[in-house]
């Protein structure tokens, strides 16, 4: 439950449609966005990189029926956090609620969903310059991502247990919450589970049987190839992006990017992002799965009206 005291003082509850990637979040949310007359707030912590276009998934600028917020807000490689996704979408929220309307949050990224809509606090805004993250970046940089996590396992080794090795910023942010926050990664990772709502919100989810996902995910995958996947990363490489290309989280990037160094084939890339794809959205399933807040709507049929109904029924139960 909100608490009022706390609440972010809007009066119209956010629509947070999530579910695992391929799902039909994107055209859900914008069918609903339609009925309500609201706009959409893509809550994908890839799809705020400019030019990465094809291999996150964005919905393209022809197929917009509503204003879309939260898409190409920086250039890849630039630094950007759930701290200031938070402050973003939250600052949306208040603008469309004192114009009468609702949000519509389109959620893939669960850090960033959560950060939004419950109670969590960024003490230091993980954004903000500090020397500690300068002094770890500066390590990272003479020693290694390995190094880097060793030194952290060193003095804190149930979070380096939740980090894997090559999560650098993920790393890095540990180090920040021991000696600037005076807590942890794993403490905060405990906790969060348990945190309070801030912002007023209906959860509407979409299941998908995961045999049928799957080859939604293989079918997507083709397709973002046939639209020009290999093009898009050349020229990202050419603008001297290959850091933010080769980051752990950048699926669909890192692989094609091997394949132009010839690490590997193009099939073979193009396999391990389908495979990377589906532990992934197996990830966002078990996140999901979790939060008791969100009622489930099957979407095997990929039907978006008929998806939409039930979901606009929902809001109905809920507003009434």
């Amino acid at each position: 439950m909100t608490n009022p005291e706390y609440a972010l003082p809007i009066e119209r509850p956010v629509v947070c449609v999530v579910g695992p990637t391929a799902s039909g979040k994107t055209d859900v949310a914008q069918e609903m966005a339609l009925r309500l007359g609201a706009s959409v707030i893509s809550a994908d912590s890839m799809q705020i990189y400019r030019g990465m276009d094809i291999g996150t998934g964005k919905i393209l600028p022809a197929d917009r029926k509503v204003v879309h917020y939260g898409i190409d807000i920086c250039d890849p490689g630039e630094a950007y956090s759930a701290a200031l996704f938070q402050r973003y979408a939250r600052e949306l929220f208040e603008r469309a609620d004192r114009a009468g309307k609702t949000s519509v949050l389109a959620g893939g990224t669960g850090l960033y969903v959560r950060a939004t809509i419950d109670d969590y606090n960024f003490p230091y805004g993980e954004q903000v310059e500090n020397p500690v993250r300068t002094a770890y970046q500066r390590f990272l940089e003479e020693h290694g991502a390995q190094a880097l996590w060793e030194e952290l396992a060193k003095i804190d080794a149930e979070s380096a247990g939740l980090i894997h090795p090559n999560n650098t910023r993920r790393v890095i942010r540990a180090f920040e919450m021991i000696e600037l926050e005076g807590t942890t990664y794993a403490r905060q990772h405990e906790g969060f589970s348990h945190m309070a709502q801030f912002v007023p919100a209906v959860f509407v989810g979409l299941a998908v049987d995961p045999d049928i996902l799957k080859r939604r995910i293989d079918a997507r995958v083709d397709a973002m190839v046939e639209r020009g996947l290999v093009e898009e990363v050349e020229f990202l490489l050419s603008q001297g992006f290959e850091s933010a290309l080769t980051a752990r989280e950048a699926i669909g990037y890192k692989e094609i990017v091997a394949a132009l160094r010839g690490e590997c084939t193009l099939d073979a890339a193009i396999d391990e992002i389908k495979l990377a794809t589906r532990r992934y959205a197996k990830r966002q399933r078990t996140w999901w799965r979790k939060d008791g807040r969100i009622a489930w709507i099957d979407a095997d049929d990929a039907d978006v009206s008929r998806i939409a109904d039930e979901a606009m029924a929902l809001l109905d139960s809920h507003e009434g």
